[in-house]
Formats: C-alpha cells, structure tokens, sequence
C-alpha cells in the first residue's frame, strides 16, 4: 500500500514532507504526498488572530477522516496539547536559529536607524525590539519567496525567517545574519518537524518509529513543556531552546524566555537537568518564569 503523506501545498512544506516520503521509501515503504489546504493557506491576517493551530487542524481532521495516512507538520505549529487520536513522530532537527534577510547583504547592526523589518511573530518582534528599539516592525505573512521578495522590491530593509526553512529550500544563502539562540532565541521546536499517524494504525506507526530521532525528541518536548505550563500558544512571546551535552546525551540544558512586545523588558532563565526527563526540566524553567512574573508580560499583548 502507497501511503498518502497529507500536507500543505507551499514550497517549504512540500519540500518538508517530501524529505518524509523520500525516508520512508529508504526503509522500503512506497509514500506519495497528498496536498491539503488549511485556513492559514488562504488567510494572510496575523496567525494570531485566526488561531493557534491553523495550520495543524486542517491536516489532523483529514488524517482522522483516513483520506491520508500520514500527517507532517512543523512542529512548533502544533498545539502544546497531546492528541491521543494520533501517533507522533519527530525526526532529526533541522537548525533552529534565527535568520535575517537584508537587502545589501546588511547585518541587524548594520540595517540603518528606522529601518523596516517585516515579521508578524510576537516572539521575534520583541526580541528585535530589545535590541534595535528603532526598527519599524511591519506585518508579514506568505511563502518564503513572497516574504523574501519583499526585501528584493524594496518594500521592506529585511524580513526574519526560521534558518531552518531557508536550508530546507536550499536558500540559506540569502542569509545574512544568522543569530545564536543567546542573541535571539527561536521558537520552542523551531526547526523540528512533527510526523503524526492514526494511533490505530499500527503498520503505519512501525513505519514511522524508524524516523524517530530521540535527541530531537526530548528537546522539542522540554521546550514546548514551557509553552504548555505558561498556557502560552505557538504565537505568544515565548522562546526556548535546548541542548544536550555533546559527549553522553544524559545532561540537557534549558533556557526559556518570555518578552514584552515593545521589548522593553525580557525575563529568561535556564537550567540543567536529565535529558531522559525532559517534562520535569521544563516544568522548573516554567515555574521559575512563572515565579518571576511571566503571566504579566504575556498579559501585556497591545
């Protein structure tokens, strides 16, 4: 049987799910893509305003209704929330940091005072604000071309992207600046993609199980655990990021943050802790923002 791979019909996702059906046929399983619009392909307000999850839902309803068998998502899209309905798979991530794309090949120091940078992410806004309070911050929706293309008409100085959608397209060359996540901290699972089965279906969860990448695993999961714990979706001010030791995986280290938007004032904390355990390690990060005020800043979205 040909698996039908359900996913969003732009460039970037495609090419996200076609890196899927391309390994599943390594491990021997025939897979084809199946093109499903969302609302948030056909609605270019604010991803805030037309709700968390509006690119997920519309894949999750037709793998629930069987007219596919395999749904990829990027997993920072996903609710926070587990979906029982479903079996979740993560692969190997994809680098996770921020990029900026500016017209003259222009660093964020460089881009001149009153400068235009377009994103519509609360998150990124106001970290950029944090560091470059001048910045006229204008909204951005589209594919990667269409928000690029921005810059190359002069519309716009920069835009800031996922580097890890730039790779995936083969366009990380128009990078540049790429930030570490110490700089601006990207969003909890950036560069992550979430590979998600009917829990029913268990030829189709053996087959996927072999594109589990458990370091990616834990990590995306002790990130979004503080996305979940804040009771913050997918689009609040809300970064993390985080790393396992390089020699034995056993020790992971956390940092999370959370922003005013006008960047005016930023809490961030970290903490160490087993890499086996990852839901506890971002239950302390969480508390310890909780415990310093993070329900006021994200209170404060005007």
């Amino acid at each position: 049987m040909t698996l039908k791979i359900g996913t969003r019909g732009s460039k970037l996702a495609t090419t996200q799910a076609g890196t899927i059906r391309d390994q599943l046929k390594h491990y021997g399983r025939d897979a084809e893509l199946h093109i499903v619009t969302t609302p948030g392909d056909v609605n270019m307000s604010p991803v805030e305003r037309i709700g968390v999850g509006v690119f997920t839902q519309a894949l999750r309803d037709v793998l629930h209704a069987g007219e596919c068998d395999v749904a990829v998502h990027s997993m920072k899209d996903l609710p926070t929330a587990a979906d029982p309905r479903f079996h979740l798979v993560v692969p190997t991530r994809a680098d996770s940091r921020e990029a900026l794309i500016a017209r003259d090949g222009l660093t964020l120091a460089e881009l001149p005072e009153g400068a235009k940078v377009g994103t519509s992410a609360p998150r990124r806004i106001s970290q950029l604000k944090a560091i470059r309070p001048d910045l006229e911050i204008l909204p951005l929706r589209g594919n990667i071309d269409t928000r690029m293309g921005k810059v190359t008409s002069g519309e716009l100085d920069a835009v800031m992207l996922a580097y890890a959608g730039l790779t995936r397209v083969g366009m990380q060359d128009r990078a540049t600046e790429v930030f570490d996540a110490d700089i601006i901290m990207p969003a909890p699972a950036q560069g992550a993609l979430a590979i998600e089965c009917r829990a029913d279906d268990t030829e189709t969860v053996r087959a996927l199980n072999m594109l589990m990448h458990a370091d990616t695993f834990v990590s995306a999961v002790a990130e979004r655990t503080v996305l979940n714990r804040l009771e913050a979706g997918c689009t609040a001010p809300v970064a993390a990021h985080a790393t396992l030791d390089g020699y034995s995986g056993d020790t992971m280290t956390l940092t999370a943050g959370v922003y005013a938007l006008d960047g005016s004032e930023q809490l961030v904390f970290s903490a160490e802790g087993d890499g086996a355990r990852p839901e506890e390690l971002g239950e302390l990060v969480a508390q310890q923002l909780i415990d310093a005020g993070a329900a006021n800043l994200l209170g404060d979205r005007s």
